[in-house]
């Protein structure tokens, strides 16, 4: 093990993607299973994320599903990646947190991002538009003026059990979010590794504007992306199949899949297009036996000078998800529970 890699945090994001001849309500168990399973190999953090009319994705209400997570769990620190800030009121976010952060008191991340429906008729149906997600900054400031009291858009209102109380917040971005971390003073979560000179540049702006805050002192990055570890390079590409596919789906029919089998996806016939999305969606994954994993990691850490790594992967075997965990976590070094 690398003293690069020693000195990350690991930790996973699950978005409760739906399978094949499985439901929604399925992959949210699944998720919860998942967590158990991370919480054991020694993982920092398990966060779960937020989509809303999705077919391929169960998680619509991160907050609720943080809550079993954290029930069904013991030491793990979860949270979201993230709640979508600006389909929400500052207010309800700040009372959701506050009830998870009282209920489970020290281990609650809030994960915030600013994107808004996957489709015009979803961001309809939530109330709201695409420039909804302009005003991020402003709602950001309100959200952690709840919790520290210092939130003047709504005098003589206080947020509920939030007040005084202190959940990490973190920023997910690209671009510009990563000034609005840096301007905030907070923790930036940034993907994905496949991009990475993108990410690194984004980093490097994140850290030069960085204003320390009474929510961080000093700049904390975070890189989300797909990782899997398998006995061979070939296994572990296959596992890569699924999500491609659903990817290269997605930007061709606009409807988001359940993932399918990996033997289903080799056999099937794609148009020019869905294959050159499917291809793309297969490079630039960190991928392969444990020895080509840890080099790779290595490499994405002194590039990105990350403090953590978030696993993001999906992919349609559930067990062989669980055992590139349990590899990961051998090979970066982790302390079981």
């Amino acid at each position: 093990m690398s003293s690069l890699i020693a000195s990350a945090r690991f930790s996973v994001l699950d978005r409760s993607r739906t399978r094949e001849g499985q439901d929604g309500p399925q992959a949210l168990r699944d998720t919860v299973r998942l967590a158990q399973e991370v919480e054991a190999l020694g993982y920092h953090r398990f966060w779960v994320s937020e989509h809303h009319g999705v077919p391929g994705v169960a998680g619509s209400a991160p907050t609720v599903l943080a809550a079993a997570v954290a029930a069904a769990t013991r030491t793990i620190r979860v949270g979201t990646g993230g709640v979508m800030l600006p389909n929400h009121q500052p207010l309800v976010v700040a009372e959701q947190f506050g009830v998870l952060e009282s209920l489970f008191p020290g281990r609650i991340d809030m994960g915030l991002g600013r994107s808004v429906g996957f489709t015009d008729g979803i961001r309809r149906a939530l109330g709201r538009d695409k420039e909804d997600a302009d005003d991020f900054a402003a709602q950001l400031a309100e959200l952690l003026g709840w919790f520290d009291g210092t939130q003047s858009a709504h005098p003589r209102v206080r947020a509920r059990p939030a007040e005084g109380l202190r959940v990490p917040p973190f920023v997910l971005a690209t671009g510009e979010g990563a000034e609005i971390a840096a301007a905030a003073g907070l923790p930036l979560v940034i993907g994905d590794l496949k991009g990475r000179p993108k990410v690194v540049a984004a980093i490097e702006r994140y850290r030069a504007a960085f204003r320390p805050s009474a929510w961080a002192e000093e700049p904390y990055v975070v890189v989300a992306g797909t990782v899997v570890v398998a006995e061979s390079e070939e296994q572990a590409a296959r596992l890569l199949t699924p999500e491609a596919w659903s990817l290269a789906y997605s930007r061709t029919k606009g409807d988001f899949p359940p993932l399918a089998p990996p033997e289903r996806v080799a056999g099937l016939e794609m148009t020019p297009k869905q294959r050159e999305f499917y291809e793309a969606g297969l490079r630039g994954h960190i991928h392969g036996t444990e020895e080509q994993v840890r080099d790779a990691l290595e490499e994405a850490v002194k590039e990105t000078g990350a403090d953590e790594v978030l696993v993001t992967t999906s992919t349609y075997d559930g067990a062989a998800l669980v055992d590139s965990y349990r590899r990961l976590a051998r090979l970066a070094g982790l302390a079981p529970r």
